[in-house]
């Protein structure tokens, strides 16, 4: 069976820096910084007192009463970054045999607001005062209905949770399908609000979190040797993705094409990467080898990048064992440096900036890189965009657990 060819139509981004694609591409150029106190909840107690929570938001902007009292807030992101997404590939959802569109849409950890108000209520008011939303709400798998719900998408309904690497998954999955003729249409990415104080709480007793709380803006700062740990954020990033030929059917924009994915597993501990990096560069080689790609040819590489010790040290091994002597050729950037790390959405907003990467032939760059480490002595593009033309970038993503993807896209070329 020939696969058919995948490309990308549509994104929709939510981000530290607010809804939509272009303030964050925009901040992202710019080398802004979205991490900010914690004002959403009392964080004195928390060592970690810093996130990267949604400015300027209001569901009732975007939903009824009802609607924002029943959706949990990563639900509420997967939706509205689903609506950008379809109305950036100006996709007539009308007009579509609803039946050969699906939804993919990751969360590492959904929505965990939702669990502390009804435990709150279940231990102050007792089992009756639960509501009947609560299972509903929490639950990962509602994004993708919901979003099928809204959208009228009746094929392949599904989601991913792979950790930090759930909507990497989650588009390369998307991908898959189309490939194999489950769909024509895939919407694909990761959503994620999980910066509650269970959430800050959870990872500062992991000893994950920057505790860098008097300077917000530099506390998020991949392969630094002053690094210290990551950044919670909460957000969306979603992709829509078609066959070549229905986009071409319908004259729709093609932003870039898909034409690589590697998924493989550390098998090796519930928290750390494996010390070679070797599952993120199998990863990495899959991708490459499916694209048809050399190594020496790769135009940039989107980081998973953390900002933790053993993330960026063992990703830049990774690195070097897939490209060997290019490695310290191809520019590298992290843009969690800004956005901090959106755990399951990651994927999906990096997809995004990797999108507009090809698109406007810029890379963005790793702000707060100031002090190389040097175990991490590749091109991370530090501190400042760079622009460079672009054929093809990959995004990698690298989750608790040891799950690993890596997702290769490039400019479309009939």
């Amino acid at each position: 069976m020939q696969k058919r060819r995948v490309v990308v139509t549509g994104i929709g981004v939510i981000s530290p820096f607010g809804v939509g694609n272009e303030i964050f591409w925009k901040s992202l150029l710019e080398g802004k910084s979205g991490i900010r106190p914690i004002t959403h909840f009392d964080a004195t107690q928390f060592d970690c007192k810093i996130a990267g929570t949604v400015i300027n938001y209001n569901p009732l902007d975007h939903f009824s009463t009802k609607e924002a009292r029943h959706l949990a807030p990563f639900v509420q992101y997967a939706v509205i970054a689903s609506r950008e997404a379809v109305a950036m590939a100006k996709l007539d959802l009308k007009s579509i045999n609803p039946e050969r569109m699906g939804v993919i849409i990751g969360s590492g950890i959904g929505c965990l607001h939702t669990l502390e108000e009804e435990h709150t209520k279940l231990l102050n008011r007792g089992p009756s005062r639960i509501s009947p939303f609560f299972i509903p709400k929490m639950i990962i798998n509602e994004a993708a209905g919901q979003v099928s719900i809204e959208t009228g998408a009746k094929g392949p309904a599904t989601c991913v949770v792979t950790a930090c690497a759930s909507a990497t998954n989650a588009i390369g999955d998307a991908y898959r399908f189309i490939q194999y003729g489950d769909a024509d249409i895939m919407i694909a990415g990761g959503s994620e609000s999980a910066a509650t104080p269970l959430g800050i709480g959870g990872f500062c007793a992991l000893k994950a979190l920057s505790q860098r709380n008097d300077a917000p803006e530099k506390a998020s700062r991949p392969f630094d040797l002053t690094r210290d740990g990551f950044i919670m954020a909460d957000g969306a990033g979603i992709t829509l993705l078609e066959t070549l030929e229905h986009a071409k059917a319908r004259g729709a924009n093609i932003l870039a094409e898909v034409v690589g994915y590697g998924r493989t597993s550390d098998a090796f501990h519930v928290t750390a990467p494996e010390a070679t990096g070797d599952g993120a560069s199998r990863a990495m080689k899959l991708a490459l080898t499916e694209a048809g790609i050399q190594p020496k040819d790769l135009s940039y590489i989107n980081a998973h990048g953390t900002s933790t010790y053993l993330n960026d040290k063992v990703e830049t091994l990774a690195v070097k064992n897939v490209f060997k002597e290019h490695a310290k050729l191809i520019p590298i950037s992290s843009t969690k440096s800004m956005t901090g790390h959106l755990l399951g959405a990651a994927g999906g907003v990096e997809f995004a900036a990797s999108v507009m990467t090809i698109r406007d032939n810029i890379i963005a760059p790793t702000i707060n890189l100031e002090t190389p480490d040097p175990e991490c002595d590749l091109d991370y593009v530090p501190n400042h965009a760079r622009k460079v033309a672009i054929n093809s970038v990959m995004s990698n993503s690298l989750g608790f657990g040891g799950h690993n993807a890596s997702i290769l896209i490039k400019r479309f070329k009939e």
